[in-house]
């Protein structure tokens, strides 16, 4: 098999005029390779571009994104392998991070490095999270 990248389609209720990064920043929201799935990292804006103001929401919103993205590749959460979480102010945000990822992710669980920066692209962003999953055989 060779690779591909995932489209996300343009009437996307989860991702909405928000898909026009990529082709603006030069990259795919996520690349098959074989029986792996490496999902770009996805930060925690609303449909219309906008940014909440919390954490919660923030790291629901990324969470939709990747299981949007999972649910165009017929997989779901329980296919994520590894997951990266990139903190602003982590000791701050860590309570609210984990309450909604315990919604979201569920046993047997992923491996999952969560990793405190001082900053990313936007300084409302204040999570960004990347993961990878497999495909049945």
């Amino acid at each position: 098999m060779t690779n591909y990248s995932v489209e996300i389609p343009s009437d996307s209720a989860v991702f909405g005029q928000t898909t026009g990064g990529f082709a603006r920043f030069g990259y795919s929201p996520a690349v098959r390779a074989h029986d792996h799935l490496f999902i770009a990292g996805q930060i925690g804006s609303r449909p219309d571009g906008t940014v909440p103001d919390t954490i919660e929401e923030q790291t629901e919103r990324a969470l939709r994104r990747i299981e949007e993205i999972l649910r165009l590749e017929k997989l779901d959460l329980t296919s994520l392998v590894e997951v990266t979480s990139y903190h602003v102010d982590i000791h701050q945000h860590l309570p609210g991070f984990l309450d909604v990822k315990k919604r979201f992710v569920e046993a047997p669980y992923p491996a999952w490095s969560m990793i405190g920066i001082s900053g990313l692209a936007r300084p409302e962003f204040l999570i960004e999270i990347k993961a990878t999953a497999t495909y049945p055989r």
